[in-house]
């Protein structure tokens, strides 16, 4: 035997190759006195002549330490194309990138290749199982096959039945579809935005979240919300949150204007945010702390001022002189309720959620290295903006910086060595 040969001596790399590519084969393979391959699996039988246990001991005979599949779906066509196969709905956490390429393609039982992007749409890659079909042509380029009939049918199918289980689940389980709508709902979303025809199915059982941890469809929470969170021009307006932790003082506003708040905090949803905006109508989708509430939702009728305009000029250059070495603020005077805090600062959402795409994408911003641009709203009906403006200049000043890190503390936004001096100024004051 040739010398680059030798491994194929190798009882250990003959059992290796013999199990990848023949551990399906139709006829039993016996090697080192023992049978090794399948010879039935379940993806040859008929759907009634499985039950629950079949399957699961299927997945695990392909993936030994996987966890539990939610459900699945079994394949079987013979026109206008032959298809078989299992198709797992594994949990998904929110590192999905590690989890593509567990779908094996086998052309009568003899396995090809566990790269399958190129036959079904990228979304289904996050599923695990097996498809076997004759029709799929093999040892060609990737975009003859992405040209290919068969393929685009194949590819359509498996992509119209997948979407087929989850509404039937939803029609069905309602109750069950969401509790595990938690491990499902990146593939659901992922989906929605990559996959135009997958998109048109899911919005009728694809579901958000609220705070409270209420689920809702797409056209359930825009009747939920509408009367309450219409804008001005006649715009239904989402508003979310993507960590609770961090948001929280601008969930506890929304929610005492009675607003609802849903929580987007999944890796594709800064993603998913920009698919579905456009797809339904008349809504805006936009996070709880981009904005002064009264300009996330402008509403007819607002708030009055209890400052005269030359205060809230005055208390604005007061603030521009004082904060005049941040980079890029935007300081502005509002008329906000009492019970707010007496400076909100905000990222424009636009800056945002493109910064929130390229971290995602694990890609630079479009706007490379630039400073954050914040914009900063002082409460014009805050007792705090009426004591900075009554307060001698040294005061002014101390009060101003005060009230700005308070901000930025409820932001997150307050580290490293001005976390650090605002901490010791307040022990200071004890």
């Amino acid at each position: 035997i040739a010398e680059d040969s030798e491994e194929f001596l190798s009882k250990y790399r003959l059992t290796e190759i013999l199990e990848k590519y023949g551990k399906f084969l139709p006829i039993e393979i016996e090697f080192d006195e023992k049978i090794i391959n399948n010879p039935t699996p379940i993806w040859v039988k008929a759907p009634s002549e499985l039950k629950d246990e079949d399957y699961l001991a299927f997945y695990k005979e392909l993936h030994p330490m996987g966890e539990d599949p939610l459900f699945w779906i079994h394949l079987n066509v013979d026109y206008p194309f032959n298809l078989t196969g299992v198709l797992y709905f594994p949990k998904l956490k929110n590192d999905f990138s590690a989890r593509k390429e567990k779908i094996q393609l086998y052309s009568r039982q003899v396995f090809i290749t566990d790269e399958v992007k190129d036959v079904v749409p990228d979304f289904l890659t996050l599923l695990h199982g097996v498809i076997d079909s004759p029709d799929i042509p093999l040892n060609v380029s990737r975009s003859y096959l992405q040209a290919d009939g068969n393929v685009k049918k194949i590819s359509g199918y498996i992509t119209r039945k997948v979407a087929d289980k989850l509404s039937e689940i939803f029609r069905n389980d309602r109750e069950g579809f969401e509790k595990k709508f938690d491990d499902i709902g990146l593939f659901v979303k992922y989906g929605i935005i990559s996959d135009e025809k997958f998109g048109e199915k899911a919005k009728e059982f694809c579901l958000v979240k609220n705070t409270q941890g209420k689920h809702f469809t797409f056209e359930e929470y825009t009747a939920q919300v509408k009367e309450n969170q219409t804008d001005k021009n006649d715009t239904v307006v989402w508003l979310y949150a993507s960590d609770l932790q961090k948001q929280d003082a601008y969930i506890q506003s929304a929610t005492k204007r009675g607003y609802d708040v849903l929580v987007f905090d999944s890796v594709i949803d800064p993603h998913f945010i920009n698919g579905i905006e456009y797809k339904i109508e008349k809504t805006n989708i936009k996070r709880v702390d981009a904005d002064t509430l009264d300009k996330l939702i402008e509403k007819e009728i607002k708030l009055e001022s209890v400052l005269s305009k030359d205060d809230e000029e005055k208390a604005k250059n007061l603030f521009e002189q004082t904060l005049g070495g941040a980079p890029k603020l935007t300081i502005s005077v509002e008329p906000m309720p009492t019970d707010e805090l007496p400076v909100v600062i905000t990222i424009p959402e636009f800056i945002r959620r493109m910064n929130d795409m390229a971290a995602t994408s694990g890609q630079k911003s479009m706007f490379g290295d630039m400073p954050q641009m914040l914009n900063v709203a002082i409460n014009a009906n805050h007792p705090v903006t009426q004591k900075i403006l009554n307060a001698d200049e040294n005061e002014q000043k101390q009060l101003v910086r005060h009230a700005y890190n308070l901000a930025l503390l409820s932001q997150g936004m307050l580290t490293g060595s001005e976390l650090t001096a605002f901490v010791q100024q307040a022990v200071s004051r004890l």
